[in-house]
């Protein structure tokens, strides 16, 4: 059952959060019916159950040790969605990521009726503290900064924290003269955060041009779905933009832009392929490949093997660029 807002204004404190804690619960439980409904379990050799995944495209049966084998991609190329954790293991392996600012977590700083419970479900969900990991990691022998943003997270919303932490991590590499890496998801700003949470766009994109000005390297790819404030700041200010296959990418939602226009959108409309004949994407890479297509970008860009240093050929700085 939907919540009815007005409901909401016209209850107490107290009330209001019973109200929204139901919904979770609610919420919660009818996606875990509908999992249920989408896992098939059928019978292995041995009589235990295999659990499998059904692709949305082509129907198929997928098991889940055949899926993580070839990194959660079905054979008809489609691409499943990864968590934050998944994404740096099969990238570069959690032995060679080194977490910062780990600690930072999100707090109801507005007093929002429900937030409360609605943080800790996104933990308990996701097992992290925010929608963001950041850190520093090698990517095929070269150190960068890295961030990678986790859909089980309250839909990689953007709040004050998300923000923070993105901020950081660029001003840690410009500090230190790193590229960065940022895998981005997001369904847009966190409305429990209100304006503060619209503010981390201009925070981001600060952050952003500082590390340009000075010369670095910033590579993106946009995973499904990239959407709202996340699109329209931090996410498409890359040097050179990348995209997973068949990602939706947009700002404003596919309806709501139909409703607007009044006119019908093309099928394949904010969907990365769509993108890229647009120019506004520079390729789409399938998962298999990326680690050895960042490592080809970032060899490119190296200012010497000697220093390590990366220059991200539209704004580099000094004799030896």
């Amino acid at each position: 059952m939907a919540i009815k807002f007005k409901d909401l204004f016209k209850s107490s404190k107290q009330e209001a959060e019973k109200i929204i804690e139901r919904h979770v619960e609610s919420h919660a439980e009818k996606q875990a019916e509908k999992a249920e409904k989408h896992v098939a379990a059928p019978q292995q050799e041995d009589g235990t159950k295999e659990i499998t995944k059904t692709c949305p495209v082509c129907g198929t049966e997928n098991s889940v040790g055949e899926l993580w084998e070839n990194l959660n991609v079905c054979k008809c190329g489609y691409h499943f969605k990864m968590n934050a954790r998944q994404r740096i293991a099969f990238l570069v392996g959690n032995e060679n990521f080194e977490e910062l600012n780990g600690e930072l977590v999100s707090e109801n700083i507005l007093d929002f009726p429900g937030y409360d419970t609605k943080l800790k479900s996104a933990k308990l969900n996701s097992h992290e503290k925010e929608s963001v990991v950041t850190g520093v990691c090698n990517i095929g022998g070269y150190k960068v900064a890295l961030f990678v943003m986790d859909a089980e997270f309250m839909m990689g919303s953007m709040g004050t924290v998300t923000g923070e932490k993105i901020t950081k991590i660029f001003e840690y590499a410009t500090e230190n003269h790193l590229p960065v890496v940022g895998y981005t998801v997001s369904g847009g700003a966190r409305m429990q955060e209100g304006i503060l949470s619209l503010m981390q766009m201009a925070k981001t994109s600060g952050a952003v041009k500082r590390h340009s000005d000075e010369g670095n390297l910033y590579i993106t790819v946009l995973t499904d779905p990239t959407t709202g404030g996340v699109t329209a700041s931090f996410a498409m200010e890359g040097d050179i933009i990348l995209a997973e296959p068949n990602a939706t990418v947009g700002f404003a939602g596919r309806r709501v832009i139909e409703q607007t226009i009044k006119k019908k959108l093309p099928n394949e409309f904010q969907k990365s392929e769509f993108l890229l004949e647009h120019g506004f994407v520079d390729s789409i890479v399938a998962r298999k490949e990326q680690k050895e297509v960042l490592k080809s970008i970032l060899s490119m860009h190296v200012k010497s093997e000697a220093d390590g240093n990366f220059y991200n050929s539209f704004n580099h700085k000094g004799g030896n660029n």
